[in-house]
C-alpha cells in the first residue's frame, strides 16, 4: 500500500524542510550548525517521540535515518540544539504550519471540517505544559506559596484546533505563548493570550471563516466583541452562577412564552432545547446581544445539561448542530492535550528551558509535530492502516522507534510498509578484508 502523495510523512517533511530553510538565522555565517538542521533535529526528535533531547543525542551518532528521511545534513548534540533554538523567535515558525494547511486545504481533506455557514469550528483553551520549582527563565509565569513563599515557574499556552463535531481528528493551530513580558512583575493571562491568537488568527488565514468555541470562563464582553471585530462567529459555554443576570433574564423571558422549546429523539437519546435570540449578555453590556441555548441530554434514565451563547440566530433547523459544535469543545483538551500527555508525546516532559525561547519554541514544535500525525490520519492510506494495525498511537511510536535504531531506510514510506507488512533483516558473513 502507498502512501497518499500529498499527505504522507515524506512530503510533509519535505514542506517543513523547505520552510525551514526560509527562517532567517540569526547567527553568524560561520555558524558550524545551520539553523534548518536544527529546527529540523528538533521537529525530528518529536516525530519520534523520543522522551528525552539525551534520548535523541543517543540516536544521532549512529542513526543515520535522520539525514536520509528527516533530510538533515549535520545532526547537532543536544547542546547545540538548545544553544540555536534558543534564539528562535516563534513568530517565524507561523509560515510553517500555514503550509501544511494549505497543503490540507488542497487535498481537498479540509473541506470535511466545514461547519456551519461556511465557518470552521475552532475550539480554544489554555494549558500548561512546563513547571518546576528551580529551572527558570526570565519570561515564566510564577507562582507564590502564600504560607511558604516557594515560588512554582511555570509556562503555558493558548492552544486551538479546528474540529468537527462528526470527526475524532483535529487540525492544531500555531499556539500562542502566555509570557511574562521583558521587564514586567505580573504574569500575563490567557485573556490576553486569546486576543493575541484572534489577531494572529485573522492574520494568518484572511479568507477563512471561524466560529469560536470555548469553555464557560470565556463569555465576557471584551472577548466577544474581540471575535466580531474579526467577523468570526462564537459558540460559548455559560453558567448561571457566572452569569445571572442573563439566566435571570432569560427565566422571566420563559415565564412570558418567549422561549422556544424543542424535541429531538434520537434512538433511546432525547436531545431537548430551550433557546431565545437578543437577549442581553449582562448588566453592564446591555448592547452586547446574545442568542441563548439550554440543553438537556436524556438517556438511558440519566440527564445531562449544558447551556451556550452563540451569535448564530437559533433555530429549530440549526440549534442542533449548535449544541453538536458547543460540545465538540472538548476535542481540544481530550483529542489535543490528554493525546499530547498521554499517547507518547511527552507533553509535560521538560526538554530544556533555556534562557529565552526554547521552552517555547520545543513546544511549538512538539505541536507541529502532532499537526503532521493528524493530517497522515485524515489523508494518508498507509498511515491510517498501520496505526489500525497497532490500535494506538503510543504502540505505533514504540515500534517506529525500534525500525530507526535498527534498520536503515530510504523514506518514511518505506518504514511504515515495514510495520504493516514486516521486514527481513538481512545479515552478511564474510571474511573481513
Amino acid at each position: 500500500m502507498a502512501a497518499s502523495a500529498s499527505l504522507s510523512a515524506d512530503a510533509l517533511f519535505g514542506l517543513i524542510r523547505a520552510e525551514f530553510e526560509r527562517v532567517p538565522a540569526q547567527r553568524g555565517d560561520n555558524a558550524r550548525i545551520d539553523l534548518a538542521d536544527a529546527l529540523m533535529s528538533g521537529f525530528a526528535m518529536f516525530s519520534l517521540k523520543d522522551p528525552s533531547l539525551l534520548a535523541f543525542e543517543v540516536r544521532r551518532v549512529s542513526d543515520a535515518n535522520l539525514r536520509t528521511i528527516f533530510k538533515i545534513e549535520r545532526v547537532p548534540c543536544d547542546t547545540h540544539i538548545r544553544t540555536i533554538l534558543d534564539e528562535v523567535e516563534t513568530d517565524v515558525l507561523r509560515p510553517v504550519y500555514q503550509c501544511i494547511h494549505r497543503q490540507l486545504a488542497a487535498s481537498g481533506e479540509l473541506r470535511e471540517f466545514v461547519f456551519l455557514q461556511g465557518s470552521y469550528l475552532v475550539s480554544l483553551d489554555g494549558t500548561g505544559y512546563c513547571s518546576s520549582k528551580k529551572v527558570h527563565c526570565p519570561a515564566c509565569q510564577q507562582k507564590v506559596n502564600a504560607k511558604t513563599g516557594e515560588v512554582t515557574y511555570y509556562h503555558q499556552m493558548v492552544g486551538g484546533v479546528i474540529i468537527h463535531p462528526a470527526l475524532r481528528q483535529v487540525i492544531p493551530l500555531l499556539p500562542e505563548p502566555i509570557l511574562r513580558a521583558d521587564g514586567e512583575a505580573k504574569n500575563d493571562c490567557e485573556r490576553n493570550a486569546a486576543k493575541r491568537f484572534l489577531d494572529r488568527l485573522a492574520e494568518d488565514y484572511p479568507h477563512m471563516l471561524f466560529t469560536i468555541t470555548e469553555d464557560a470562563l470565556s463569555p465576557n464582553a471584551p472577548h466577544i466583541r474581540e471575535m466580531l471585530k474579526h467577523g468570526y462567529h462564537y459558540i460559548l459555554g455559560v453558567k448561571a452562577g457566572d452569569h445571572a443576570y442573563l439566566f435571570e433574564q432569560v427565566a422571566l423571558a420563559r415565564q412570558a412564552g418567549r422561549t422556544t422549546d424543542y424535541e429531538v429523539h434520537e434512538g433511546k437519546t432525547v436531545h431537548r432545547f430551550s433557546f431565545i435570540n437578543d437577549m442581553p449578555l449582562n448588566q453592564s453590556n446591555p448592547d452586547l446581544r446574545v442568542n441563548f441555548v439550554e440543553y438537556w441530554e436524556i438517556k438511558a434514565g440519566k440527564t445531562q445539561h449544558f447551556s451556550w451563547v452563540t451569535d448564530f440566530r437559533v433555530t429549530k433547523l440549526n440549534v442542533l448542530l449548535i449544541m453538536r459544535g458547543g460540545r465538540a469543545r472538548w476535542k481540544v483538551e481530550n483529542e489535543t492535550f490528554n493525546t499530547l500527555k498521554n499517547q507518547g508525546y511527552h507533553f509535560e516532559h521538560n526538554y530544556g528551558h533555556g534562557q529565552h525561547n526554547l521552552s517555547v519554541v520545543l513546544a511549538v514544535l512538539m505541536m507541529l509535530a502532532f499537526l503532521v500525525d493528524q493530517v497522515q490520519q485524515l489523508g494518508c492510506a498507509l498511515f491510517q492502516a498501520v496505526l489500525n494495525k497497532k490500535k494506538r498511537l503510543i504502540r505505533l511510536w514504540e515500534q517506529l522507534r525500534a525500525l530507526f535504531q535498527t534498520l536503515e531506510f530510504k523514506s518514511m514510506e518505506e518504514v511504515f510498509q515495514a510495520i504493516l507488512y514486516g521486514y527481513t533483516a538481512k545479515v552478511q558473513i564474510g571474511t573481513p578484508p
